[in-house]
């Protein structure tokens, strides 16, 4: 249980004017500060004596939602977005809870990016600390309640605030405490320090931030301690969005004494990691550490310490900062996951091999019926080895990664296909070689998979030294060399398999979990369906999805339709905006049969609608990608339709819808696969 008492004295927040309160906050005083009701929802109510506002059962009924709605920001540096909120749920009613969640609106997106959401129910204010990467565009917050189940539910928003800075960043002069909270323990916590605080049995040290009594910080002190290793930890808000850089703080021990000061991180999944610990007491003053920090999913920070008696003395954290460069004290070269990756489109980019000669060739192959492209679009580059050039018994092809830097945790993902070779085992492996090239460990290799198709790998790792990262493919016998593929190759910070708790970007969909916001007008045999692997009928359709191989896509199964005869998928509504738009898809038309995959723009209060982008026939064996731009400044949809052919091998699949604003990049690579459509009307609606 997390000790919210001292940590989270939420009505001093009310110190602080509402009118100081800068540019999208508010403390709901006298007014919502500019936050408005959306009409067409129910309004959020400004309490009688101010504080806070609300909906609950008096005037909202189960399932209907209130709407607040901020003026225009615009945040050029990072800023962290403080909610104090409270979701009130009757006794019994948990099977259907008030939901509270908190969008961002960007001016040129037809959609909301749904940024955080609880239904988290308690007795008291909660706090949620919620990070807001830089961007020159404009925005709106928007906060969505949604009543749940009980005749006394309720949920209320006491204040809004955004400030400049990092939510892992803290001076702890506010009561709040940026959202940090003590981890409960009976015999050690973290307090507040300074101040008007007073202690009697040690002798506290004035603050860092204004090194005066007037100043605030937060320490641990061991007076209590009853058992050996007596622990006591400070635990960050959330990371809300992906960072990486320096994390800086200053600290203080009492000298002399038995005590360990660690700073760990921990991912949603609850592994640990210790990043930091102090390997000296250092001098009586305030010392400064710097720790190289990377959060590319979400994750807390965990200040803790470690007392070994009631003689350990204390320790005291201060002003806790965030900085995206890399530390003064950082050796050797920073990570960069772009240099790192590579889709093969303009040569080898950072990768190479061995100096003996070419094992692995950039190839590139034509949208066809009988071999499969790349992964990327199906009609670009990938690396093909033990060709019929190249294949010979003990053949080994290398091919060498660009350097990483040690004890940091990696992520690989790439995509292999296997052709041929009646042995798959080994044919292609995952070495990590360290710098000097003597030692080598094989993290990964294949052992079976279906041939022909772009299969997804995820390897996790992390070495105390620098590594590079060897894809290595092996033809033992000339009797049994086959072909292995090998596209879109990223390596990224972080855990491969830890549980992202950051939601799915809006406007894209693998299918992979459901149909995300799609819908369809009737449900039957001849609708779209959502599969998995081969289709039923045989000479059409993919063998796996294009997401991973082994995923999920929505397709038309022919056999149960008869020809000319149409199935629709729609997106959820979307906002009209100016400028343009990219829907970028892919699409798999493979069978004799085959007959038409149209994408259609639907506008609001229009009985017709608009031809985005159509194909016919049979198109090649191999997922390709579609780029299609347009715009439109009217609520509308997006809409697939496709048609059945001439015979039962006219099965046709889309994967990897994605929606983005801006125009489509690389439309004038690939126009064969793209369309485009426009308009120019007077109003937008929002």
């Amino acid at each position: 249980m997390l000790l919210e008492g001292v940590l989270l004295v939420v009505q001093a927040l009310q110190l602080a004017n509402a009118l100081d309160l800068p540019a999208g906050s508010c403390a709901f005083e006298e007014d919502t500060c500019g936050f408005d009701s959306v009409f067409a929802f129910l309004p959020w109510i400004l309490n009688e004596e101010g504080h806070y506002v609300y909906m609950d059962t008096s005037f909202a009924r189960q399932g209907e939602k209130a709407v607040l709605l901020s003026s225009d920001l615009q945040a050029e540096e990072w800023n962290c977005l403080r909610l104090v909120y409270q979701i009130t749920t009757p006794p019994g009613s948990l099977s259907d809870p008030s939901q509270l969640n908190l969008y961002v609106r960007f001016e040129d997106e037809s959609f909301d990016r749904l940024l955080w959401s609880t239904k988290e129910p308690s007795d008291s204010w909660l706090i949620a600390s919620l990070d807001l990467q830089n961007s020159s565009k404009k925005f709106k917050i928007l906060i969505e309640g949604v009543l749940g189940q009980g005749n006394t539910a309720s949920i209320a928003l006491f204040e809004i605030k955004m400030t400049a800075g990092y939510c892992i960043e803290c001076d702890f002069e506010e009561n709040h405490l940026c959202g940090f909270v003590n981890r409960w323990n009976p015999n050690v916590n973290w307090f507040v320090g300074g101040g008007t605080a007073k202690n009697t049995h040690s002798i506290l040290p004035q603050d860092h931030t204004f090194r005066s009594e007037h100043g605030h910080y937060m320490y641990v002190d061991s007076v209590y301690v009853k058992h050996f290793q007596e622990v006591a930890q400070l635990i960050s808000p959330v990371t809300t969005a992906s960072m990486s850089g320096c994390l800086s703080f200053y600290y203080q021990l009492q000298q002399g004494n038995d005590n360990v000061f660690s700073v760990y991180t921990r991912d949603m999944a609850g592994l640990y990691e210790e990043i930091w610990k102090v390997d000296s007491p250092g001098n009586a003053a305030w010392n400064l550490a710097e720790v190289e920090f990377s959060a590319p999913y979400p994750m807390e920070v965990i200040f803790e310490v470690a007392f070994n008696g009631p003689k350990g003395g204390y320790v005291a954290l201060d002003d806790i900062s965030f900085s995206p460069v890399h530390c003064q004290n950082q050796t050797g070269l920073p990570f960069s996951a772009v240099e790192t990756s590579c889709d093969f489109e303009i040569g080898l980019c950072n990768f190479y091999q061995d100096k003996e000669g070419p094992g692995w060739t950039r190839v590139r192959v034509k949208a066809n019926m009988y071999r499969a492209g790349d992964h990327t679009t199906g009609t670009g580059h990938y690396l093909l080895a033990n060709t019929k050039f190249t294949s010979q018994p003990g053949y080994i092809g290398r091919l060498y990664g660009p350097s990483l830097p040690g004890n940091m945790q990696y992520c690989v993902r790439f995509h292999y296909a296997i052709f041929g070779f009646l042995k798959m085992s080994d044919t292609l492996a995952v070495y990590i070689f360290e710098e000097n090239h003597v030692v080598q460990e094989k993290i990964w290799s294949v052992l079976e998979s279906p041939r022909g198709v772009w299969m997804q790998a995820e390897i996790s790792f992390k070495k105390p030294m620098p590594t590079k990262v060897v894809f290595m493919s092996l033809c033992k016998s000339f009797w049994d060399c086959g072909l292995v593929a090998l596209d879109d190759i990223t390596i990224q910070l972080g855990n491969c398999r830890s549980p992202a708790r950051l939601p799915p970007p809006p406007g894209e969909c693998t299918f992979d979990q459901d149909e995300c916001a799609f819908t369809q007008e009737k449900r039957n045999r001849s609708s779209w369906h959502r599969g998995r692997g081969e289709t039923p009928t045989s000479y059409t359709g993919p063998k796996g999805d294009h997401t991973t191989g082994v995923g999920y896509y929505m397709y038309i199964e022919a056999s149960h339709m008869v020809y000319g005869q149409k199935a629709h998928l729609l997106s959820q509504p979307l906002r009209g905006v100016p400028g343009k738009h990219c829907l970028t898809f892919f699409y798999h038309m493979y069978g004799a049969g085959t007959g038409l995959l149209s994408v259609y723009l639907k506008r609001e209060e229009d009985s017709e609608e608009s031809l985005l982008w159509r194909r016919r026939g049979e198109q090649s064996i191999s997922w390709l990608r579609a780029l299609v731009e347009y715009s439109c400044r009217r609520r509308h949809q997006i809409i697939f339709e496709a048609t059945r052919g001439v015979s039962i091998r006219s099965d046709i699949a889309i994967d990897d819808v994605k929606l983005q604003a801006g125009p489509c990049a690389g439309m004038e690579d690939t126009t064969e696969q793209s369309s485009g459509y426009s308009e120019d009307l007077n109003e937008i609606e929002y």
